[in-house]
């Protein structure tokens, strides 16, 4: 299978981090005979320093006729001082617009050796997997542009959503669950917002079509505690943009491996935009010392979600548990008894993992 792949570093320890999802899919397309074709270009902080501004062109261009697209991480302090629509994050919201990317996939599992650095008691989040659905073209950050008013002394921000805009994401949601555990969690503010009171009838609209599928709604702030204190009672959580921003950010480090999960942009055709859920994490970068799991496992559901190569995609979730479950980890992570190690060395291994496997598997075949 040959497939186009449009690779966007970014700023800080994207770069690295790239790397190592680029080393891990050669090696998948090695082993499977597929055909990946690899292309960079410039998006965030990057682009601002080399094109002077965070979306360029060129980079759009060359997404639009992508099969997938691999972004690292954007954003650092140096862009700080730069005005709103210069910032390096416009980038990242930019090529989703254009993409027309309205869903985002967050999964958060944890690692049974990494759970004892979470937050929260082990008996609290051993076992949970969830599975935050977010709307990513519309709601307030997508409304018409801000302003100050009275001086300044005054501002306006618009939350503008179109029901189309909400049906695609809640059919997305449905089907999703329906692929799980068919449990399914709306959240909004329904209790104040206008926005949120339409989005619960579209969600109840839809339930009728999915029968099997059991929902509830929640308003955003009991959510937002029942994450923390029973987060094994969601399965799949689908939600609005802001909304979704916030509480897929708070789940993410129910587990206490930031640096280990990945996330998935998605249309309706299959073509979707992978990235870390971590930053670009400037401080670190250069350094040889970033995790690059949570990149890998990136790559691992662009197999999957938009190349329908799930088990390439299993093949790589397997390998990266199984490098953790050896005790070898990155400074950021900490596992009782393991080994740290650099960026490089972790891909290293990683990949070792995944040949081991492959010989395995052949040997296996040659005596089925």
């Amino acid at each position: 299978m040959n497939k186009q792949i449009i690779l966007l570093p970014g700023d800080g320890v994207g770069k690295e981090i790239m790397e190592s999802a680029k080393l891990v899919l050669n090696v998948i397309a090695s082993e499977y005979g597929h055909n990946f074709t690899f292309h960079q270009h410039a998006i965030g902080g990057d682009a601002i320093d080399h094109y002077g501004t965070p979306l360029p062109e060129d980079t759009i261009n060359a997404c639009q006729h992508a099969d997938a697209v691999l972004l690292g991480a954007v954003g650092g302090g140096k862009w700080d001082s730069l005005p709103g629509h210069m910032r390096p994050e416009k980038g990242l919201l930019g090529i989703r617009k254009k993409l027309g990317l309205f869903a985002n996939l967050r999964p958060v599992k944890g690692f049974a050796p990494l759970l004892h650095a979470s937050p929260l008691k082990e008996e609290i989040v051993k076992n949970s997997d969830i599975l935050i659905i977010r709307e990513l073209t519309g709601g307030l950050y997508f409304g018409q542009p801000s302003e100050r008013r009275e001086n300044g002394n005054a501002v306006v921000d618009t939350l503008y959503y179109h029901r189309s805009e909400m049906e695609r994401i809640i059919d997305k949601a449905f089907q999703s669950a329906r692929l799980r555990n068919k449990q399914l969690t709306s959240v909004d503010k329904a209790n104040v917002l206008e926005s949120s009171r339409m989005w619960r009838e579209i969600v109840n609209e839809k339930s009728k079509d999915y029968p099997d599928v059991t929902v509830e709604h929640l308003l955003v702030d009991a959510a937002a505690m029942k994450l923390i204190t029973r987060p094994n009672h969601f399965d799949v959580i689908v939600t609005e943009n802001l909304f979704g921003d916030i509480l897929s950010d708070e789940a993410s480090v129910l587990t206490g491996s930031l640096g280990m999960l990945p996330s998935a942009s998605v249309r309706s055709d299959g073509v979707g935009l992978y990235e870390p859920v971590h930053g670009s994490a400037p401080d670190i970068a250069g350094k040889g010392i970033a995790n690059p799991l949570g990149m890998i496992l990136s790559a691992a559901m662009m197999l999957k979600y938009s190349f329908g190569m799930e088990e390439e995609a299993e093949e790589i979730e397997e390998a990266v548990q199984e490098s953790l479950e050896q005790g070898y980890h990155t400074p950021d992570l900490q596992i009782k008894g393991g080994k740290q190690v650099g960026t490089k060395e972790l891909t290293e291994i990683v990949v070792d993992n995944l040949t081991t496997k492959s010989v395995s598997n052949s040997i296996c075949n040659m005596y089925a």
